[in-house]
């Protein structure tokens, strides 16, 4: 299986100050920003998957525990 990688170019404005303090310090900006968009993904996405957990929990808190082992249980008979 082939991945093409597809870039895209991000820009954003800065205050000089900060952007000559960038080049002083040889920071790579492509680097720093890529790494932040990354983590900030991430935390989006976990937060969406304990968003879709609680809601799962919710709906699974109605059901009563005996129903639920009776699924199971047929469940496992079926194999």
């Amino acid at each position: 299986m082939v991945f093409y990688l597809s870039w895209v170019t991000v820009s954003a404005k800065i205050r000089r100050g900060l952007y000559e303090k960038l080049r002083r310090y040889g920071i790579s900006v492509s680097e720093v920003i890529r790494r932040a968009l990354e983590e900030e993904v991430r935390r989006r996405e976990e937060q969406e998957v304990r968003n879709v957990l609680e809601c799962a929990q919710e709906i699974l808190r109605k059901i009563p525990p005996e129903e639920i082992v009776s699924v199971v249980r047929s469940s496992r008979e079926e194999r």
